[in-house]
């Protein structure tokens, strides 16, 4: 198991998606999802049907888990989704994929979104020449992304941009990839998150 994983990937199973907390191995035949494609425990295969409030919730583990962040984290994230205009769902994806380990992750910077929270806390990465050491940093239009200088010169760093040359990045980012930078031409849409949840049952949740 790489240094760099979730040791939750089991939790793939519970979902019946993949959430790619294992990283690369998410994209062999050796993901779990791949392998078991249902819950684990000895009553994975016969569990019941969830409805209502089980719903609810799951979708929002789903979401929490997706993004890597604990129960206090996404409560506020939320909080602030709620404060904004407009539809609030969309509103926390939004924020969620503005989020600067999840923006390193998807460019192909870290194995995973572990990997690159690693590399924020670390004081790898900076904003606009700036260093950030706080992985929930949400970017804004025209933010430049890249790692310092003497970190860009890492073997391990190089490695795994190399790795990851060819991922598709959404169109909202804009990469330069020799340099290891990536720019944001503007704000995530709801098209833009991969993510398969129902984010208007995660509103309804925190409303009762």
């Amino acid at each position: 198991m790489s240094r760099y994983s979730e040791p939750i990937c089991r939790l793939c199973r519970v979902e019946k998606t993949k959430l790619f907390l294992k990283g690369h191995k998410c994209l062999t035949d050796k993901c779990p999802v791949e392998r078991r494609a249902y819950a684990p425990g000895q009553h994975g295969r016969s569990r019941r049907r969830i409805l209502g409030y089980g719903l609810q919730l799951r979708e929002k583990q789903k979401m929490k888990r997706f993004y890597g962040m604990s129960e206090k984290q996404f409560r506020l994230f939320f909080e602030r989704a709620e404060r904004q205009k407009g539809v609030t769902g969309e509103t926390l994806l939004q924020m969620l994929e503005r989020r600067l380990d999840n923006i390193l992750f998807i460019c192909g910077y870290a194995h995973s979104r572990a990997h690159s929270r690693q590399l924020v806390c670390h004081g790898h990465v900076q904003v606009n020449d700036r260093r950030v050491s706080v992985p929930s940093f949400l970017v804004k239009t025209g933010d430049v992304i890249g790692f310092r200088v003497r970190s860009a010169k890492s073997e391990d760093i190089l490695a795994v941009a190399e790795a990851h040359s060819t991922k598709t990045i959404p169109s909202w980012l804009q990469t330069d990839r020799p340099n290891l930078q990536v720019r944001v031409a503007s704000l995530p849409s709801r098209a833009d998150v991969t993510l398969p949840v129902e984010e208007h049952m995660v509103v309804e949740l925190y409303s009762k």
